[in-house]
């Protein structure tokens, strides 16, 4: 997979250190308050460790022409495989509703599609009805529900041409 990809709004591009403060600030939205720069840090190099055995990424994704990291998105094992993994993404709520998290995952698509791989999954909590319009959008189709120790997980396919 590309470890950068564009699209008419967004670069989807490599880790870089200066990437740590506005990551923290987008892992305390999701409550649980903010991950210190250390943590932080560890989770950025474990994507970079992750990105260097697999082959895949989740990326940050940057407004071209603002240049503001926005969110992250991209292929991660997660809870699936390498040779079936998961779409995952992430974006600031004050740009939801704007298409980036469409466009960005349109584009992951395109780039797993170009891998050879045969289909992706995605995990979405039920309350989720953003990521599962997005999804969606993509093709994806509901495929099973679990539980895990956080709580239900709704499992999405979709198979690659």
């Amino acid at each position: 997979m590309p470890l950068q990809l564009e699209t008419a709004r967004l670069t989807l591009r490599p880790w870089t250190g200066s990437d740590v403060d506005a990551h923290r600030v987008l892992v305390a939205e999701r409550g649980g308050g903010m991950p210190s720069v250390e943590v932080n840090r560890r989770m950025i190099e474990d994507q970079r460790a992750a990105s260097a055995l697999t082959g895949i990424a989740l990326l940050p994704v940057v407004r071209r022409g603002v240049g503001d990291f926005i969110g992250y998105c991209g292929l991660t094992v997660g809870r699936a495989s390498i040779d079936e993994p998961e779409i995952a993404y992430e974006l600031f709520r004050r740009v939801h509703g704007q298409g980036y998290a469409t466009e960005a995952a349109s584009a992951v698509l395109d780039a797993a599609i170009a891998t050879g791989r045969k289909r992706l999954w995605s995990t979405v909590r039920p309350w989720n009805a953003p990521s599962f319009r997005v999804l969606e959008k993509l093709g994806f189709e509901r495929d099973h529900l679990s539980t895990e120790e956080s709580g239900e997980l709704v499992w999405l396919t979709r198979s690659l041409p």
